[in-house]
């Protein structure tokens, strides 16, 4: 099973910005979907974004979209997420995840996307954002 760690969390102004990165224990290039998740203290948790395997985004949260990026760097088996434009409502626990398979689909039935989940999961980064 792959391992993943993050990092890069820490405290950071309202305006501000701060990258996380998640090294996997082995390639995930090709691989695995990966993903951004964070969960705010007393919320649940959330999705934030998702790759595909070759490093093309399938989705941001609304909430991050045009602030976020998310991208994967193939020699270095690492997940980023670069946060620009950081806001108080931003502060949570970051997770990253990976998962063979994709972590969505698309319901005929509901008429929306559903979440499949992840199967690896990251120890958690903290992100705090003071105003």
């Amino acid at each position: 099973a792959v391992r993943l760690v993050p990092s890069g969390g820490g405290s950071v102004q309202a305006g501000g910005s701060l990258t996380l990165d998640c090294v996997a224990s082995e390639s995930t290039y090709g691989r695995y979907w990966m993903g951004w998740f964070r969960q705010a203290s007393g919320k649940e948790r959330e999705v934030v974004a998702h790759i595909d395997t070759d490093g093309r985004v399938l989705y941001y949260a609304g909430a991050v979209e045009g602030r976020f990026i998310v991208s994967r760097d193939e020699a270095k088996n690492t997940l980023y997420l670069q946060m620009n434009k950081l806001q108080p409502e931003d502060t949570a626990m970051y997770y990253c995840a990976a998962n063979r398979g994709p972590p969505r689909r698309w319901s005929e039935t509901l008429g929306q996307w559903e979440e499949l989940g992840y199967a690896f999961w990251g120890q958690g980064t903290q992100v705090a954002v003071s105003s």
